[in-house]
């Protein structure tokens, strides 16, 4: 039988937490605040969903204080959205945390959003006490995807397990599956409920796809055999 794994590090939007689209719409509100048109930039957008939203300013913009500037309008845009109901759990997720922690496995929800726009989804979903821990790019030293800083913080501050081949993680996109095999994480579930497909998934290191977060405890028992 295979060790098994009590560490288990979920991403947030688009794997845990359906958010419509609000990314893409704070975005477009934080480019035009700053003068530009969104459109040219979306693509970069899609392509680095994940990873820590004042790294992408600085890839746009090419400027601190720009980058800061359009991620605080981009931050309290997504907090206005998700504060007006705009967000839901991914059907079978708070189920699945619930299963996992009840299994002995201790669960951290990750994010590379800010912590307070963290903390008003914790809030809007009544999520606050939902996991053992909760992270964001600053709890990791303001490293996010796709280095494997907060995983790896997950591993530190939890002291769940001895060592990586313990943990798992699950994410919807390409950011979240190279954090994942970079931190050395013996399971890296992709998630089809959100930005990137299953080839792109597996194209960046994804051990297993599945169709959503609600299949992860099923998946676990599986490797453990």
């Amino acid at each position: 039988m295979n060790k098994p794994i009590n560490l288990v590090v979920l991403d947030m939007a688009g794997t845990t937490v359906a958010d419509d689209g609000l990314v893409e719409r704070a975005f477009a509100a934080a480019a035009r605040r700053m003068g530009s048109e969104p459109d040219p930039m979306l693509d970069h957008v899609r392509a680095t969903m994940g990873e820590s939203k004042i790294s992408v300013f600085r890839h746009l913009f090419g400027d601190e204080t720009k980058a800061q500037q359009a991620n605080t309008v981009f931050e309290t845009a997504y907090g206005e959205l998700v504060t007006a109901g705009h967000i839901a759990p991914v059907p079978g997720a708070r189920e699945a945390i619930g299963q996992l922690r009840a299994e002995g496995r201790t669960v951290v929800l990750s994010t590379g959003f800010a912590r307070v726009t963290q903390d008003a989804i914790l809030a809007a979903l009544g999520w606050q006490d939902l996991a053992d821990l909760t992270l964001c790019p600053a709890d990791a030293g303001g490293r996010g995807r796709p280095y494997p800083d907060m995983v790896l913080t997950a591993f530190l501050r939890t002291r769940a397990v001895e060592g990586v081949d313990r943990l798992a993680i699950a994410g919807d996109t390409s950011y979240d599956m190279l954090s994942g095999v970079r931190s050395g994480a013996r399971v890296v579930a992709g998630v089809l409920t959100g930005a990137h497909d299953r080839e792109q998934l597996e194209q960046h290191g994804a051990t297993h796809v599945l169709g959503s977060v609600a299949e992860l405890p099923e998946l676990l028992a599986r490797v453990e055999i």
